[in-house]
């Protein structure tokens, strides 16, 4: 779902502002998404294009192939609309799959970028004392 050495490379070269960078991908994504069924549900192909053309480019540059390639096959199908006249309905089962994937791969990079991993506290770790489970052991 996520191309990681391209991701590597991205949090590399962007460096401190990484982080940052990737929560307008989740803002930009969220908005083009939303935008992207709001104009399937009116048949506007021409207000399908700038959105998903813009989430083609940012999922991209974090390495998520799979949902670039969707962006793009969306965008392709508007476009094409535009040119022959025709209403968008060809686009409908990617837009279908859309937000789950942008979803799925939303949460793949984030937790990857997360320096903190959460974990389920140990048994009786620091400070803690454990609970007994059974006969004798308190």
């Amino acid at each position: 779902m996520v191309d990681w050495p391209a991701f590597s490379q991205a949090r590399a070269e962007l460096g401190a502002g990484f982080v940052r960078i990737l929560g307008y991908f989740r803002e930009d994504g969220v908005k083009s998404v939303a935008l992207i069924e709001a104009a399937m549900r009116s048949l506007n192909a021409a207000a399908m294009v700038i959105p998903a053309h813009t989430l083609k480019g940012e999922a991209r540059q974090f390495g998520a192939e799979p949902l670039a390639d969707l962006a793009e096959a969306i965008e392709t199908i508007a476009r094409d609309c535009l040119e022959m006249q025709d209403t968008p309905e060809e686009a409908l089962e990617h837009i279908v799959n859309l937000r789950p994937l942008f979803d799925q791969t939303l949460t793949l990079l984030e937790r990857e970028a997360n320096p903190i991993i959460a974990r389920k506290p140990a048994a009786g770790g620091f400070g803690r004392r454990a609970v007994p489970t059974g006969f004798g052991e308190d």
